[in-house]
C-alpha cells in the first residue's frame, strides 16, 4: 500500500474504432459522437473525467475521425453567426466544449486491440497515474463512480477497475473478475481475470466495465505484452501480468446507472431514457406515453 502516491489527472479515451454495429452511418460520423439529444456521447465521456480531476485527455483516433477533436475546438464562423442573431443560450452551448478540458489527439496506426491504444498515449501520459474511459459508456456525474477510483488508486498505487453485477446467466458475455472483499462492501481485491467464461466456469457475477485507473508503469508492460484474444494486443493481459507481479488490483463494484451505447438497442435506450428526463422537450414524454401504449 502507498500513502504517496500521485492522484490521475489525465485520461485516455480510445475511440479508434470502426464501430461496425453502427454503420453505414459510422463510415461518416464516428460513434463517439452520435447525439443523445443535442449533446454528443464523447462530451458526456469528457465532462465525466474532466469533473474527476483528470482533464488532460488524450483522444486515441484513427483516419476519418478528425471531428471529435474539431469539436472541442473554438468554430469562429458559427460563434459570430450566432452572436449576430443574438441566441446567446445557443452560442453558450457551441462553446462549452471548448473548456471542458485539454484535449490532445493522436493515431492508433491500426486496429491493434486496447491495449496497443492504451500504450500509444505513454508519450503525453509519462510516468504518472491515468484513468482509461472506454468511449461507449457513461455514467452520472452524481455517482462519483471515476472520483472513487481514482481517490482508491492514489491510496493503492496499483491498478482500479470498476465492474458491475449482473444475473449469472449473462456472465459469459462479459470479462469477470475474481474478487475478495475488503473491509468497504463497495470495494473488492481482484485475484484474477477471466474473459467471458462458461456460467459454471465463472469465478463471480461481477463484470468488468469501461472504466480503468492504472499507473503509469502498465506502459513498459504493455510494450512487452503479445497479441492475444482475437490476435490483439490486450490492456487486460497486461494488467493480470502486473497482478501477477505483484501489483495490487482492486475494484470499485459501481451500483448507479450505466448509460450504455455501445450497440444500437442500449444506445437508444440511453437516448430515450435521459432524453425523457430533460424539461426543455416538451411533449416528449407525453407522446412517449401514448406511443408506449400502442405497443401492449
Amino acid at each position: 500500500m502507498s500513502d504517496t502516491s500521485p492522484r490521475a489527472t489525465k485520461a485516455v479515451i480510445p475511440a479508434a474504432g470502426f464501430a461496425t454495429r453502427f454503420l453505414p452511418v459510422t463510415k461518416a460520423v464516428p460513434k463517439e459522437l452520435l447525439p443523445i439529444v443535442d449533446k454528443p456521447v464523447l462530451q458526456y465521456i469528457v465532462e465525466e473525467a474532466a469533473a474527476a480531476g483528470a482533464d488532460d485527455i488524450t483522444l486515441v483516433t484513427a483516419p476519418g475521425k478528425d471531428a471529435m477533436v474539431d469539436y472541442f475546438d473554438a468554430r469562429a464562423d458559427l460563434d459570430n453567426a450566432l452572436r449576430a442573431k443574438k441566441k446567446d443560450a445557443m452560442l453558450a452551448k457551441v462553446k462549452a466544449p471548448e473548456s471542458i478540458a485539454e484535449i490532445t489527439a493522436i493515431r492508433q496506426g491500426g486496429a491493434k486491440g486496447l491495449g496497443h491504444a492504451v500504450g500509444r498515449a505513454a508519450s503525453h501520459v509519462g510516468d504518472e497515474p491515468f484513468a482509461v474511459l472506454l468511449g461507449d459508456e457513461f455514467y452520472p456525474l452524481d455517482d462519483r463512480l471515476l472520483p472513487r477510483m481514482i481517490d482508491l488508486q492514489a491510496e493503492t498505487g496499483g491498478i482500479v477497475l470498476a465492474l458491475i453485477e449482473v444475473p449469472e446467466d449473462q456472465v459469459s458475455r462479459y470479462g469477470v473478475a475474481a474478487v475478495q472483499a475488503t473491509d468497504d462492501p463497495d470495494v473488492v481485491e481482484v485475484t484474477g481475470l477471466v474473459e467471458k467464461p462458461a456460467v459454471e466456469d465463472a469465478p463471480s457475477n461481477l463484470i468488468l466495465i469501461g472504466r480503468y485507473v492504472l499507473p503509469g508503469s502498465i506502459f513498459p508492460v504493455l510494450d512487452a505484452t503479445g497479441p492475444g484474444s482475437g490476435g490483439e494486443i490486450q490492456l487486460t493481459d497486461a494488467m493480470d501480468t502486473m497482478r501477477a507481479k505483484g501489483t495490487p488490483v482492486h475494484a470499485v463494484v459501481f451500483r448507479g446507472r450505466r448509460h450504455d451505447t455501445g450497440e444500437p438497442v442500449a444506445y437508444l435506450q440511453t437516448l430515450v431514457e435521459l432524453a425523457s428526463e430533460r424539461d426543455d422537450l416538451p411533449g416528449f414524454n407525453a407522446w412517449l406515453r401514448e406511443f408506449s401504449a400502442t405497443l401492449d
